[in-house]
C-alpha cells in the first residue's frame, strides 16, 4: 500500500490485538444465551475482518481502511451498549464490553493516525 513506510505500526499493531481479544471475548459472550448475543457475533465478525483486512494490507486503499475502522468502532460501540445491559449480572458480558471499549479505542487511535498521515 502507498505509504505504508509513513503508517504507525505499533498503533496498527494495537488495534489488530484490540480487535482479536475483542473477537475472542464477543464469541464467548455469545454463547451466554442473552439479549447481547446477535450483537456480540455480528461483533466478532466485524472485528475478526477488520484484523485480518490489516494483516493482508495489499490492495487496501486508506479510504477503504478508514471506512472499515469506523464500522467496526461504530460495532464495537453497539455491542459494548449490549452487553452493558447485563454486565452487572454478567461477568462475562462486563469483559466483553470492556473488550469492545479497547477495541473502539484502539480503531480510534489508528483511524486517527491514518488522518495525520494522510494530511
Amino acid at each position: 500500500m502507498p505509504g505504508m513506510e509513513m503508517m504507525d505500526m505499533a498503533a496498527m499493531q494495537a488495534c489488530m490485538d484490540a480487535c482479536s481479544a475483542c473477537e475472542q471475548a464477543c464469541t464467548v459472550c455469545s454463547t451466554q444465551l442473552m439479549d447481547c448475543a446477535p450483537a456480540c457475533m455480528n461483533c466478532a465478525d466485524m472485528c475478526g475482518t477488520m484484523m485480518r483486512s490489516m494483516m493482508r494490507m495489499q490492495g487496501m486503499t486508506p479510504a477503504v481502511m478508514m471506512s472499515m475502522l469506523d464500522a467496526c468502532i461504530a460495532m464495537c460501540q453497539y455491542c459494548m451498549e449490549e452487553c452493558m445491559a447485563h454486565a452487572e449480572h454478567s461477568d462475562v458480558c462486563r469483559m466483553c464490553a470492556q473488550a469492545c471499549r479497547a477495541c473502539m479505542d484502539a480503531c480510534t487511535t489508528m483511524r486517527d493516525s491514518m488522518m495525520k498521515m494522510a494530511s
